[in-house]
């Protein structure tokens, strides 16, 4: 499925990014390995199970980037001198990318029983949360600069 977001382009500002997310998940919307699930666990917390059966913790790298969460699986190439009948466990490499929204982290990452589980926060600083400004009375504190040097002037 492909998506013409020209339309909107053309009449939004500062949503290129946006545009280009969803542009580029309906272009990787069609790999689907490994299977995983994404869960909100708290109002600033998330979690990415991958099911990554048969992959040790040394065959699985997680490198995090600003607005990007990158899993990569190698398994090595080794010549098996099993013959199977049937192989319906999938055994290749794999890379998955997670886009994140602005200042969301990786907290934990957990290798058990076959499945990775990524636990991430989302951490505002401080300068970027809202305030609540006090409302004060008289004028305002221009005003009484501009008195105060009127009269120092004055004088």
């Amino acid at each position: 499925m492909r998506f013409d977001l020209t339309p909107y382009r053309r009449s939004t500002i500062g949503f290129d990014r946006l545009f280009d997310l969803i542009e580029a998940n309906a272009r990787n919307s069609a790999e689907n390995y490994p299977p995983f699930n994404l869960e909100r666990v708290a109002d600033d917390r998330y979690r990415i199970t991958l099911a990554v059966a048969g992959f040790a913790r040394d065959e699985i790298e997680i490198v995090a980037q600003q607005n990007l969460l990158l899993v990569t699986g190698k398994k090595d190439d080794k010549a098996d001198n099993n013959q199977f009948l049937h192989l319906g466990i999938a055994n290749r490499s794999f890379e998955r990318r997670f886009e994140l929204a602005d200042f969301v982290f990786v907290e934990d990452a957990r290798l058990n029983d076959g499945l990775l589980v990524i636990d991430l926060v989302r951490e505002v600083p401080e300068a970027m949360k809202p305030k609540t400004i006090a409302i004060k009375t008289g004028a305002p504190l221009a005003a009484v600069e501009d008195k105060a040097a009127d009269e120092a002037q004055a004088a």
